[in-house]
């Protein structure tokens, strides 16, 4: 259901207001006849600037052949009345500065109260269908914190896109079709190989399991390699597979689970039989745990893609590779060098060079994986956002190109986000990938939480690099910013709690709405709040829907994370400022105590749907 947002409504007036206000002026020939175009209105950062501006007067300075001052000025005396505000001033070179009165300014708190979470939702996407694939981490070993700071951005994106209109698709890209899946079956089954051989030494299975993440991790300690003597059975698996492997602890455990299931079976299996029952079977396990640690990251797909499907043939005979490159052909993309080679006409589009999609050996690049599995995607939305790493900034103009020589130019949008530094009270996080060592995603979950591991990874820029302290982000005291904004939201709770005589024991089994309507009631005189920590806090308020607009639009989810620690030091200070509850030898104004309560009560809903488009619960209690 659309639903018409406070904001949006204000926005609306106000601008219908100035734009009669210019007709008005040019009537009374104030103003020359000129076309309008945006009449700027805005929120200024500083509320002694008002509560809207408009720029009117500058953004028309040129058509209208006047002093932007002076075209101010004439707006301003041809305003007509209106209940919303208090007083209009022109200020500096031009701007026009609206001051809304105290109901109107109030009137967002109960707003809020009546739509709850529904609060900031805005048709303004248009419903256009839109995908957002992110993270597409291969399935050959656990998650990293890169890989999560993918999950909480595209999330919390596609939650913010969503609350403000977009009709979003989530969906995991799973690469699973190139080399390296290989390299995954080769790095089990000799893993595999080396555990029975142990046991034929006498060990038990786990016996010999033990042995052989012994010998791993004494490989990881003996980093200039001075004791070879302590690491035989690690120095021998790359000597087998070189640097072409994947070398941690989750290996040993895959083989030493498929040991515990087949026994001895796939021993005597040709080489290339094991790898290849071993690669199927393990591949399956840890896209499992992937989808296990995505939903304990509170990210779940609508759509886990597998690339292998691009090139599973339809009943016509056709693959979806064959089918994008078909297109491709016929509108004259494509060419083939001497060699054999199938290369994309990729510098018709503005790529620096043309680029091969299958090589003269017949072998297909990823490149070729791509280019259908973009085709695949304007099959199914309008419009396709891909998150990547910084380090893929040299591949956004070749799938560009493709997406436009395919039908579909402008639709695809790229997001490149940058790493995340993990440190622990201060200090980095040594990692090493040759060693095989490093924090995984998971266990950042589990040692972290959920909450603040979210609202960590969501709360910078995608183009900024965040420093992630492990410690920090455990603290539970007032320096950890997810700490600080959900202790505002228990606080309230426990406040609304107090004013309707219900104790703390009940705090799980309450309905904090049920609660807060009790306390609050239902005739509520806003007009009563005008103490100025009030009207900033009520103007904070105010801000939301235009924010989740600004988020959707700008791809900027980390902004929600400022607003509501913003809004939450805004509470503090009202609540530091104005007492809220009667106590003995402090009476209050019933009246007054319940608009105070109906405020509290705002804030909480709109810190709740905060933390909630970022993935975050807002906890009663704390």
């Amino acid at each position: 259901m659309a639903i018409l947002q406070l904001g949006v409504r204000m926005r609306e007036q106000l601008e219908s207001l100035v734009r009669e206000a210019i007709a008005a002026a040019q009537a009374a020939g104030d103003l020359p006849e000129f076309a309008l175009g945006d009449v700027g209105l805005e929120r200024p950062a500083d509320s002694s600037n008002g509560d809207w501006s408009s720029t009117v007067a500058m953004r028309s300075a040129k058509l209208a052949r006047r002093a932007p001052r002076a075209i101010a000025d004439a707006i301003a005396a041809h305003l007509g009345e209106s209940s919303l505000l208090d007083r209009v001033e022109v200020a500096g070179p031009g701007f026009i500065n609206f001051y809304l009165n105290t109901a109107s300014a109030n009137d967002v708190v109960s707003t809020i109260r009546a739509q709850g979470m529904d609060f900031g939702r805005s048709n303004f996407g248009e419903n256009q269908r839109v995908q957002v694939e992110f993270i597409s981490a291969n399935p050959v070993g656990p998650m990293h914190i890169g890989h999560g700071r993918w999950a909480a951005l595209g999330d919390s994106l596609c939650n913010v896109m969503a609350h403000a209109g977009y009709d979003i698709q989530r969906e995991y890209y799973i690469n699973d079709h190139g080399s390296q899946m290989d390299v995954f079956g080769s790095s089990v089954s000799t893993r595999y190989v080396q555990l029975f051989q142990l046991v034929g030494e006498g060990r038990s299975l786990a016996e010999a399991y033990e042995a052989l993440l012994a010998d791993r991790q004494a490989f990881v300690d003996d980093e200039n390699d001075e004791h070879p003597e302590s690491h035989p059975l690690t120095d021998a698996f790359l000597a087998a597979l070189g640097e072409n492997s994947y070398g941690g602890d989750y290996i040993i455990d895959l083989a030493y689970h498929f040991a515990q299931e087949d026994g001895d079976r796939l021993v005597e299996l040709p080489e290339d039989e094991r790898m290849a029952e071993l690669r199927e079977r393990g591949y399956l396990l840890m896209l499992d745990s992937i989808a296990k640690t995505c939903h304990e990251a509170r990210c779940d797909f609508d759509n886990w893609f597998s690339e292998r499907s691009l090139y599973v043939a339809d009943e016509t005979g056709m693959d979806a590779v064959h089918r994008a490159f078909a297109k491709l052909e016929q509108m004259g993309h494509l060419y083939t060098t001497d060699d054999g080679a199938l290369w994309f006409r990729s510098t018709t589009f503005g790529d620096d060079k043309d680029r091969v999609l299958v090589k003269s050996n017949g072998e297909y690049t990823y490149f070729a994986s791509d280019v259908a599995y973009h085709w695949d995607k304007f099959q199914r939305v309008e419009h396709v956002i891909d998150i990547w790493g910084a380090d893929h900034h040299g591949y956004i103009k070749r799938v560009d190109s493709a997406c436009e020589a395919l039908g579909y130019p402008g639709g695809l949008e790229v997001l490149l986000g940058q790493l995340v530094n993990l440190l622990r009270g201060g200090e980095a996080v040594r990692m090493s990938k040759r060693k095989g060592t490093m924090v995984t995603f998971d266990e950042l979950l589990h040692e972290v939480g959920a909450d603040a591991t979210r609202y960590t990874l969501v709360s910078k820029s995608a183009n900024q690099m965040i420093d992630f302290d492990i410690e920090v982000a455990k603290r539970q005291d007032n320096t950890n910013p997810v700490y600080y904004v959900q202790y505002a939201h228990a606080r309230i709770c426990s406040i609304l709690r107090r004013a309707a005589g219900v104790g703390d024991a009940d705090v799980e089994s309450l309905n904090m709405d049920e609660v807060a309507q009790r306390a609050v009631g239902s005739d509520v005189n806003l007009g009563l709040l005008n103490h100025a920590s009030e009207l900033a806090l009520t103007r904070k308020l105010g801000e939301f829907a235009g924010l989740v607009e600004g988020c959707a639009r700008d791809r900027a989810p980390f902004r929600l994370t400022h607003y509501c620690e913003d809004l939450a030091g805004a509470f503090h200070a009202f609540y530091t400022q104005c007492q809220v509850l009667p106590s003995e030898g402090r009476p209050l104004d019933v009246e007054l105590s319940h608009a105070r309560l109906a405020l509290c009560d705002a804030v909480r809903i709109v810190i709740a749907l905060g933390l909630c488009l970022v993935g975050v619960s807002a906890p009663k209690q704390m």
